[in-house]
């Protein structure tokens, strides 16, 4: 069995940002040279996402309207804000949108369902942030 590990770095200019990544995971499965297994993605910080939908702007716009009404961003409204930080808005947004997404990989290919792409959510950004892909298979 191969396993195969990598990084994905991104500079997020913004405090939310959703980007899409199924293009550099694609690149990841085509270096890992597995055929069939399963990939692994998830956000490496505790105010991002890393989620499977649609690449469609409008849905992107309504999932951040929709968490910003869930959670909104208030600097002073949250008990984690004790602490010192201001992101108390962000970890609740990454527990609803979720930590990690597992793609079956199907004759060296990522095994989707109809309009299926993987997106990184960014909710507390400004800063450097990072991926992993796992890919473990033959």
């Amino acid at each position: 069995m191969k396993s195969y590990r990598k990084e994905l770095w991104f500079d997020i200019p913004e405090r939310r940002q959703f980007l899409h990544i199924t293009p550099q995971v694609e690149a990841c499965l085509r270096e890992s040279g597995v055929q069939e297994g399963l990939c692994l993605v998830n956000a490496m910080h505790i105010t991002a996402s890393v989620f499977i939908n649609d690449n469609e702007g409008g849905l992107h716009r309504d999932f951040d309207d929709w968490l910003e009404r869930l959670a909104p961003y208030d600097p002073h409204g949250y008990e984690h804000h004790r602490t010192g930080e201001d992101n108390g808005d962000a970890h609740l947004k990454r527990t609803l949108m979720g930590r990690e997404v597992v793609v079956a990989i199907t004759k060296g290919q990522l095994d989707f369902g109809p309009w299926e792409r993987i997106f990184y959510g960014e909710f507390d950004g400004r800063r450097r942030k990072r991926v992993l892909v796992k890919i473990i298979g033959e």
